[in-house]
């Protein structure tokens, strides 16, 4: 009938009976006809373990080492879920990153995607094999193994849907779709049938966990329609797609992000190019900057204040240190990002202050504002960030 991408995340093939509930998946896809392609995570915590493991050896090791160790996950994975397939009576076989043809770039742990050869892929589905392919690896120029960081198998997945130009991706998890916010912490969290791929892509940014932004970003590019589901309960997903069709609802999910750092530059010497110095200088050390705000100059100095990820506040306050003088530098860890998405704000007046009066509502001081067509974020004290959430949920998605 067609051919489908599947991925799994680490929790669904956790321990052996999920493993066998993704293999009993894998194969009714399969007996419908279709041809089927699985990529997997690493089980449950098995990347944080590889990673207190190598902690407790050598915590600068170096990163190709680190590839080395923590391409292991995945490769336990694919081997124990095609045995599963296999003891169900299937015809299957298990690939690692590199023989299933990823080639990447040579940043070790944070490696990109350059192509895949799909070859093998092609010849295996030709035989009428399940593939079992591990993700978030691939091989470098240097024939070393590479890692695409965080949710890199929903990447992967999305890339081997679109080099095969699959008729779907699907992307198994805990939950059962995309929701307007964590339903695990936010009472009437509500499941989308469709999102577009803007709006997912603004999600999975600002911390909504369901999906690894890159992915989406590759998905749209090569117009990749994706389904979110779970692999514990067999119902319908939500869809994510350009031509989504669009609910009353103006605002599609609330999220919040705490590894956030806000680092403050005071009473800084108002001089042309300052601002290219300082971000040219973090940029230089790949430390990607979020929101910034500038103030205006008064008595020859201004102040800049800006976020970055909370790992990467220390480092960036060390670095400007060094080349700035006669201004204060302040970073605060304790900060959290709280925002609000739908691809209808930009012609809805009242968005803004809609949000703002919430956090009124509730007491809830904000620090910085940064706003877009489809999304407003705010950046709050951490700890107010729960309550945050689920006042600004309510004042937009009210219970039914």
């Amino acid at each position: 009938m067609g051919l489908i991408v599947q991925k799994f995340g680490g929790s669904s093939v956790a321990n052996a009976e999920r493993v066998m509930n993704v293999a009993r998946i894998v194969t009714d896809t399969y007996k419908q006809g279709n041809d089927v392609i699985v990529v997997v995570s690493a089980q449950g915590d098995t990347t944080d373990d590889l990673i207190a493991k190598a902690n407790e050896i050598n915590p600068s090791a170096h990163k190709r080492e680190m590839d080395q160790l923590l391409s292991a996950g995945e490769q336990i994975s694919i081997s124990l879920l095609a045995m599963a397939i296999e003891k169900l009576g299937f015809p299957v076989i298990s690939l690692l990153g590199w023989q299933a043809g990823f080639n990447t770039n040579a940043i070790y742990t944070q490696a990109r995607i350059k192509n895949i050869k799909p070859n093998r892929l092609q010849a295996e589905i030709a035989k009428h094999n399940i593939v079992v392919v591990a993700g978030f690896q691939g091989i470098n120029r240097y024939d070393d193994i590479t890692t695409l960081g965080r949710g890199g198998s929903d990447t992967s997945a999305v890339a081997i849907a679109a080099a095969l130009k699959a008729d779907k991706c699907q992307i198994f998890t805990d939950v059962e779709g995309v929701y307007t916010a964590d339903p695990r912490k936010v009472e009437n969290a509500k499941k989308l049938k469709e999102i577009t791929y803007d709006e997912m892509l603004e999600l999975a940014t600002l911390g909504a966990q369901v999906l690894n932004n890159r992915s989406v970003e590759m998905a749209k590019k090569y117009g990749v329609e994706l389904e979110v589901l779970s692999s514990l309960n067999p119902i319908p997903g939500t869809i994510v797609k350009e031509a989504a069709k669009m609910e009353k609802m103006l605002i599609r999910g609330v999220t919040k992000d705490k590894d956030v750092a806000l680092v403050s530059i005071l009473n800084l010497q108002d001089t042309p190019g300052i601002a290219f110095k300082i971000f040219s200088k973090l940029s230089a050390k790949n430390i990607n900057v979020d929101i910034i705000l500038q103030s205006f100059g008064r008595d020859g100095t201004k102040d800049i204040v800006f976020t970055v990820s909370k790992d990467n506040g220390p480092l960036a306050v060390e670095l400007l240190e060094g080349m700035l003088e006669d201004c204060r530098i302040v970073c605060n860890t304790e900060v959290a990002k709280v925002s609000i998405v739908g691809a209808g704000m930009e012609s809805h007046p009242g968005t803004a202050s809609k949000m703002f009066e919430a956090l009124y509502e509730t007491n809830i001081n904000i620090q910085m504002i940064s706003t877009s067509e489809i999304k407003i974020s705010v950046i709050i004290d951490a700890e107010d960030a729960d309550r945050a959430v689920s006042a600004v949920h309510r004042k937009f998605i009210p219970n039914d």
